[in-house]
C-alpha cells in the first residue's frame, strides 16, 4: 500500500487518538467556532509536512508518527524545509544492520557507487532523449563509470544534462542558490532526500554513514548518496513545470502540491511499476543485503 503524504500550510492543532491522526483547523470566518476536525489512520501516513509557524502538535502523537516510520518535515518562515524527525528504532535486527553497513568493506562501496551513477546517467539520459536531445556521450559516460567514479563521469554528465535540459533562452545553471527553477529543484530533492532517509531507516540502516559522500557536517550522506538515480524525477516533474509557462518565480501551493505528487508516481523497478515511495523501499532493502553479503546489486529504478 502507498503511504500518504500530507501537507499543513495553514495553521492546525494536530493530535493524536484511537491511532488517528487528529486534524483541527480554526475557522477563518468564525473565530468562536470549534473548527473543522478530521482523522487519518497513522498507518496510512508515510511523510508528514509541516509548512505554517502556528501549527501545533502534541508530544504522543509526534511519538506515535515516529514508531510508524512518518518522515516528519519541518519548513522554515519562508517555507522551505529545514528539518526532519525520523525513528531510532523500527527494525527487530537493529544493531546486526548496523554493524554490516558500519564494516562495508571499501571494494564493495565503491562498486555500490560505480552501479548509483551508472543508474543516475542512465535516468538522466533517458529523460533528455525525452527531450529530443542527444545521448550518445551520456551512454558512453555510463558506460565508462568505473568503481568509485574515480574518473568523475558523474560531473560530466551532469554538466551536459543541465545544459540541455531547459530551453536555450532561459541559460540555466545548476546552483542551489541560483535562479528558478532552482528554487523548485531544491524543493523537490528536499522532499526526496527525506522519503529516501526514511526508506533506509525502514531497512534498519543508518542515514549518516554513506557509501560515497562523507561530509562531516552531514546527516544523511547515505540519503544523499541511495537518492541520486531518483533525482529526475523530480526533474522530469520540474520541466514539465517549466513546459507549461507556470510562474515560477515563487513556489505556490499548486507548485508544492504538484511536487508532492512524487511520492506516488509511478516507477520501474525491477521490472514492474510500483510508486516511488514503495521504490525506495525496494531499493534501500537490496542495499541492506548487499552490506549483509546476500547480493552485491542495489535494485534501482530504470527512467521510461
Amino acid at each position: 500500500m502507498i503511504k500518504r503524504t500530507l501537507y499543513f500550510g495553514n495553521p492546525a492543532y494536530l493530535s493524536f487518538q484511537n491511532k488517528q491522526l487528529v486534524i483541527n483547523i480554526p475557522s477563518l470566518q468564525d473565530k468562536e467556532d470549534k473548527g473543522e476536525l478530521n482523522t487519518i489512520p497513522i498507518e496510512d501516513i508515510g511523510v508528514l509536512i509541516l509548512d505554517n509557524q502556528q501549527i501545533t502538535f502534541t508530544q504522543v502523537l509526534l511519538s506515535a508518527l515516529l514508531e510508524n516510520n512518518t518522515a516528519v518535515i519541518s519548513c522554515d518562515a519562508s517555507h522551505h524545509p529545514t528539518g526532519l524527525f525520523l525513528p531510532l528504532d523500527v527494525h527487530t535486527v537493529q544493531s546486526e544492520k548496523f554493524r554490516s553497513q558500519i564494516e562495508a568493506s571499501l571494494p564493495l562501496k565503491k562498486n555500490l557507487w560505480q552501479q548509483t551513477i551508472q543508474s543516475k546517467i542512465n535516468n538522466q539520459a533517458a529523460h533528455l532523449q525525452r527531450r529530443n536531445v542527444s545521448i550518445e556521450n551520456m551512454i558512453y559516460w555510463s558506460a565508462s563509470v568505473k568503481s568509485g567514479d574515480p574518473d568523475n563521469y558523474e560531473a560530466r554528465a551532469a554538466a551536459y544534462y543541465w545544459k540541455n535540459l531547459f530551453p536555450a533562452e532561459m541559460s540555466f545553471f545548476r546552483e542551489r542558490s541560483g535562479a528558478p527553477p532552482n528554487n523548485l529543484l531544491n524543493y523537490g530533492y528536499a522532499i526526496l532526500r527525506a522519503m529516501t532517509a526514511r526508506a533506509l531507516v525502514g531497512s534498519g540502516l543508518l542515514p549518516t554513514f554513506g557509501i560515497h559522500h562523507r561530509n562531516k557536517y552531514n546527516a544523511y550522506c547515505l540519503a544523499d548518496d541511495i537518492m541520486e538515480p531518483y533525482r529526475p524525477y523530480i526533474d522530469v516533474l520540474v520541466a514539465d513545470i517549466v513546459d507549461t509557462g507556470e510562474e515560477i518565480i515563487e513556489i505556490t501551493k499548486s507548485l508544492k502540491a504538484a511536487l508532492l505528487s512524487i511520492a506516488s508516481r509511478d516507477v520501474r523497478i525491477g521490472g514492474e511499476k510500483s510508486p516511488l515511495m514503495n521504490a525506495l523501499q525496494r531499493t534501500s532493502a537490496s542495499l541492506a543485503r548487499c552490506y549483509e553479503g546476500e547480493t552485491r546489486k542495489i535494485s534501482y529504478p530504470v527512467l521510461e
